[in-house]
């Protein structure tokens, strides 16, 4: 079982083998999308000085020129250092895989990458494992333990609670983040009512959504009847996998979440990088990337 593998020799050997399949596509990110996109965008206050011929009239300070009678204008430096947090859903949909791959092991994936990549950046790293309650929460740290830290973290939780909040998980984000980070959110998102947390928090930090999905909620198969349990919830449900009227019906719904998804992301100002199980993901996540050196993030 994914959320509980049987000895510490076969953790190690699954966070060793996600690190390694991780570790081309980190050079790639290194190379220039990552350090490009989000090194450099955080600025720390140091001084209020007179404002001077050239200066950037957006770096003046309105309260202190107004205080003095003298325009003003904020010395911000860049950031040494950035702050990265990865949301990760280790709900009970996460252990859902119709094929040699589930949901919660792509996430596993897709954080040793991002994890990683900040890591060998020198940037700070860190992971709150969430259910309809924070379950986990490693602060943000430097170094490479630190990411394979994660990766197991997250292979090996056994989950207290079956059910989603994503509202509770970024209620958590902003009280444990004083200043501004990159937080990457990794879920399937089967929840309702965290818009406005969304929003919230996409004015805060740097906001970016990875909508993780079983090809089999996509596709489904034609198999006749089939009964489907609701892993958070328990509901027990039938269907004629066969009847046109109910395959349509379900690709209505499907497209509907995924609308009101998109608008939810496009609302809060938030980017998103979608995958799905059994299919590449590296394509669409340097996609983002190279979205994100050429666009920058979306407005707020």
């Amino acid at each position: 079982m994914i959320g509980n593998p049987t000895t510490p020799a076969d953790l190690l050997r699954r966070v060793r083998l996600i690190e390694l399949r991780a570790r081309r596509l980190v050079e790639d990110l290194l190379a220039g999308p990552y350090r490009s996109v989000f090194r450099g965008r955080g600025l720390e206050f140091e001084d209020i000085r007179e404002y001077q011929p050239g200066d950037d009239v957006r770096s003046i300070d309105w309260h202190t020129t107004a205080r003095t009678g003298t325009v003003q204008i904020k010395q911000n430096v860049e950031e040494r250092c950035l702050t990265c947090l990865l949301a990760v859903d280790v709900s009970a949909s996460g252990d859902l895989g119709s094929g040699p791959q589930s949901k919660r092991e792509l996430a596993a994936e897709l954080a040793a990458v991002l994890a990683l990549s900040a890591v060998f950046n020198n940037d700070r790293v860190g992971l709150l494992l969430f259910t309809d309650t924070v379950e986990r929460y490693l602060p943000p740290r430097t170094g490479r333990r630190q990411a394979l830290a994660i990766v197991a973290a997250i292979l090996n939780h056994r989950a207290r609670s079956p059910r989603t909040s994503v509202r509770r998980a970024l209620d958590t984000v902003g009280n444990v983040l004083r200043h501004r980070a990159t937080v990457f959110l990794l879920s399937d998102f089967l929840d309702a009512g965290f818009e406005r947390a969304l929003r919230l928090a996409g004015r805060r930090h740097d906001v970016v959504a990875v909508p993780i999905r079983d090809r089999i909620e996509t596709r489904l198969p034609e198999v006749g009847w089939l009964v489907c349990e609701d892993a958070e919830t328990g509901e027990v449900l039938e269907l004629n996998t066969s009847d046109p009227a109910v395959r349509h019906a379900l690709e209505l719904e499907r497209v509907r979440r995924q609308a009101m998804l998109a608008e939810a992301f496009r609302q809060a100002g938030v980017g998103a990088v979608r995958c799905e199980t059994g299919q590449p993901y590296q394509r669409a996540l340097l996609q983002f990337f190279e979205q994100r050196q050429r666009c920058g993030p979306p407005p707020r």
